[in-house]
């Protein structure tokens, strides 16, 4: 019971600590800002809402929690020299990367970074000066680097898995701009989670408590000193861009290709534990391979026929509204609209007058994304939405694509809107409505 009690006051100091820093309200809002871009980008390109950027935050929140739960708890038997100035350090860098690139808010990237500076640092005696180079020299070289990059691999197992079950949940749909300046639809996956850790470390003065663990965590020099909690918010988060799968297929090949490099990165990790020399060979790992994971993506994706445009059996679907007939007859991305109420359609307006034959009733013949025809139908009833809540994929009177997403935090901070094809403003009369959702 002495150690039950004990570790309970220790994370209640280390909740206080967490809720005193400003990094975990950030990464919050970090998200309340991305999904808020997300749906107003939907609304332009598509005169309709598909998400809701509260529900989307509170569960990013709540699995957050989650994640930050179970990887606590193998924290424990882990243990790892993550200091206050650690926490400082690492966000310090993540905040410096995310203003040349978004997507390098991942702590692989910091962790690595620091590792390199802390090995190069070895190397000199800046930490013996008496000003602040050499108090921040002495900081970098206190951190546990090989302890660091195992918890960044055990962050990226925990996402890997987050891709894997909700990854095509968290997909938007998107009209851009294909190789030829022609614009085809496509999918970003992107989903980001809060993760407040509290790691076993320890203690180097301050709060501690004097009541011995009953095992002896592998990472950590020496606990005769005590232990305590250390609060450490983190983030993880994941963006991918399709043309050429399915939302469920990309985020599978994506939480396959995380889950491969977390492990490798975990191995490097240990293995740079046991032999300090190999810390820079880690570090290079942690780096080198996550691009390397985005370069193989981009890859595949140009190297692929684009899905989501018409052919010759019909109007292929983009995507499907939320509680609408549509959405009530199972109909799903990627399928393409063959006839109906027995009229082949090919054009929205087709559709439209095969819509108007029969106001009681919707016939459909769908191919679905195995290329085997299926029948759908629905009765339509009265005062009903007369749309069937399908977004279709962009043809010739399309005229808004999605800009590229915002490269750095200055520009997600500016609010950037959709492009219109034709450089006209959004109030010329254009029926946004009508181009892109039926």
């Amino acid at each position: 019971m002495d150690i039950v009690q004990a570790i309970g006051q220790q994370l209640g100091y280390a909740a206080l600590q967490l809720l005193m820093q400003p990094f975990y309200y950030i990464s919050v809002l970090f998200i309340i800002l991305q999904y808020s871009r997300q749906i107003r980008m939907e609304r332009q390109l598509f005169a309709v809402k598909l998400h809701d950027w509260l529900p989307l935050t509170l569960r990013a929140v709540l699995t957050g929690l989650l994640v930050g739960t179970a990887v606590s708890l193998a924290g424990v038997f882990l243990g790892a020299m993550v200091t206050p100035s650690a926490v400082l350090w690492l966000w310090g860098v993540a905040m410096l990367l995310m203003l040349i690139r978004i997507r390098y808010l991942c702590f692989a990237y910091s962790a690595g970074i620091l590792s390199l500076l802390q090995w190069m640092l070895g190397w000199t005696l800046l930490d013996e000066r008496s000003d602040w180079m050499g108090s921040a020299a002495a900081s970098l070289l206190e951190i546990d680097a090989a302890g660091l990059l195992l918890l960044v691999a055990l962050l990226h197992i925990a996402e890997a898995l987050l891709v894997r079950w909700q990854g095509d949940r968290l997909s938007m749909p998107l009209f851009v701009e294909g190789k030829r300046g022609k614009l085809i639809g496509g999918y970003m996956l992107q989903g980001f989670w809060p993760v407040p850790l509290f790691l076993l470390v320890p203690a180097v003065g301050g709060a501690s408590s004097g009541t011995t663990l009953p095992w002896t965590p592998l990472f950590g020099a020496d606990w005769s000193q005590g232990w305590t909690f250390v609060a450490l918010p983190m983030m993880i988060g994941f963006t991918e861009m399709t043309r050429t799968s399915l939302p469920k297929r990309k985020a599978k090949h994506a939480a396959n290709s995380l889950l491969a490099y977390s492990v490798l990165l975990a191995g490097c990790a240990l293995a740079a534990w046991l032999v300090p020399m190999l810390l820079p060979l880690a570090a290079l790992v942690a780096i080198v391979l996550h691009e390397a994971i985005a370069w193989r993506s981009r890859l595949a994706e140009q190297s692929a026929k684009p899905l989501y445009v018409h052919d010759s059996r019909g109007l292929r679907i983009l995507g499907i509204v939320p509680r609408t007939p549509a959405a009530a007859m199972g109909l799903l991305p990627g399928e393409v609209l063959h006839k109906v109420n027995g009229v082949r359609v090919s054009t929205k307006e087709e559709l439209y007058d095969a819509l108007a034959l029969n106001s009681a009733f919707c016939r459909l013949e769908v191919f679905n994304n195995e290329g085997e025809l299926k029948f759908a139908g629905r009765a339509r009833y009265a005062g009903e939405h007369h749309q069937l809540g399908v977004i279709l994929a962009p043809d010739e009177q399309a005229n808004y694509y999605a800009a590229d997403g915002a490269a750095t935090l200055l520009e997600l901070l500016r609010n950037r809107r959709a492009r219109n094809r034709r450089d006209v403003s959004t109030a010329s009369g254009t029926n946004e409505e009508e181009t892109a959702k039926v």
